[in-house]
C-alpha cells in the first residue's frame, strides 16, 4: 500500500484519536485502530498507535487536572495490571488474522451493546465488577488499544457528571497506555519503521485534542456519537470480512 492511501485511512483514525481524548472521554478511540488496520497489519497498526495514544493522553491533560475520581481509579488499575500481563503472555499466540477479527468483533460488539444498553438509575461504584471490567480494558487495550468499551460499561451505569467521567477515563488510560510501552519495547512493537510513522502522524494529535476541548460544549452529544459509532461499526466489519 502506497503512503498516499496509507494516510486516507490513518489521518482521520489519529484525528478522531485526539478528538475522542479532547473532549469525549475516549467515546470514538475504539475506531482509530480497526481504521489503521485497513491500511497496515492489525499489529503494526497498534505498534503504530501507541505512541499517539500516550501524546494525545499528555496533550488533554491539562484541561481535566485533578478533575478524577479517585475511587474509581484504585479500582480500576489493579485490573488493568491483570489485563495487560495477561495480553503480554499471548501476544505471541495470536496471529494477524485472529486479532483483526478480535479488533472487529470488539468494534462491532460495542456499537450493538450501545443500542441495547439503555440507561436507568446511578448504580453504586462495585469493586469486583470494576476490577473485572478493568482487567477486561486492560487485555483488550493492550491487543488491539479498544479498552473503551468496558472501561465505559463500569464508569458510564455510575452517571458521573461529565467533566468527573471525561477525566476519570482519560487518567485510566494516560496510565494504562503509559504502562503498555514496556511490554511493547520488550516484544520489539517499536521498530524504526513503526515509529517514524508515529512521529509522523503526530503533529495531528494536538489538533484533534483543541477540536474537541472546543467542540465539548457546543455539539449535540448524541448524533455525535451516533455518526460516530456508524464509523465504528462499518470499519469493525470491514476487518471481519477481510480476516474471515
Amino acid at each position: 500500500m502506497s503512503l498516499t492511501e496509507f494516510l486516507l485511512f490513518a489521518l482521520p483514525a489519529i484525528f478522531l484519536t485526539g478528538l475522542s481524548k479532547g473532549g469525549f472521554g475516549g467515546a470514538l478511540g475504539g475506531i482509530a485502530v480497526p481504521l489503521l488496520a485497513l491500511a497496515v497489519s492489525p499489529k503494526q497498526a497498534a505498534a503504530i498507535m501507541l505512541p499517539i495514544l500516550c501524546l494525545a493522553d499528555v496533550v488533554g491533560l491539562k484541561a481535566y487536572f485533578g478533575r478524577w475520581d479517585v475511587a474509581n481509579l484504585k479500582v480500576m488499575m489493579p485490573g488493568a495490571l491483570i489485563g495487560i500481563g495477561l495480553g503480554s503472555l499471548t501476544f505471541g499466540l495470536l496471529d494477524e488474522r485472529m486479532v483483526g477479527l478480535m479488533m472487529g468483533g470488539i468494534a462491532v460488539g460495542f456499537v450493538l451493546l450501545g443500542l441495547v444498553n439503555r440507561s436507568a438509575a446511578p448504580r453504586p461504584l462495585q469493586r469486583g465488577r470494576g476490577t473485572l471490567l478493568s482487567a477486561i480494558a486492560g487485555f483488550t487495550s493492550f491487543v488491539a488499544h479498544a479498552g473503551g468499551p468496558p472501561a465505559m460499561m463500569h464508569l458510564l451505569p455510575q452517571q458521573l457528571p461529565k467533566l468527573s467521567y471525561i477525566a476519570t477515563i482519560n487518567a485510566f488510560f494516560l496510565l494504562t497506555n503509559a504502562l503498555k510501552l514496556i511490554p511493547y519495547a520488550a516484544l520489539g512493537q517499536f521498530s524504526r519503521e513503526n515509529l517514524l510513522l508515529s512521529l509522523t502522524l503526530a503533529p495531528i494529535v494536538p489538533l484533534g485534542v483543541w477540536t474537541g476541548l472546543w467542540l465539548q460544549s457546543r455539539i449535540n452529544h448524541t448524533w455525535f456519537y451516533r455518526i460516530a459509532r456508524l464509523g465504528m461499526f462499518l470499519a469493525g466489519l470491514q476487518l471481519i470480512w477481510r480476516n474471515l
